[in-house]
């Protein structure tokens, strides 16, 4: 038992770990929108994260992504 919390508090810790890097990412191309960054890679997260919003919205499946999001950012202690 001992093994798989520790699973999932590393698999928390890692997707935590992604997450402020998506924030980090997006604020850094929002305050320099087309400039290069000397140390983040030449990566379009908002592009990215616009192509992603919009292949599940073609399937109906935004607003049960954006519930589930909203549903883990509220309830995190």
């Amino acid at each position: 038992m001992d093994i798989i919390k520790s699973v999932k508090s590393w698999a928390s810790a890692l997707t935590e770990m992604g997450v402020s890097l998506l924030a980090l990412g997006i604020v850094l191309e929002v305050l320099f929108s087309g400039q290069n960054i000397p140390f983040w890679p030449d990566i379009k997260i908002i592009d990215n994260v616009i192509s992603i919003v919009t292949a599940l919205s073609a399937q109906g499946l935004v607003g049960l992504v954006a519930v589930w999001i909203l549903y883990h950012i509220y309830n995190r202690k």
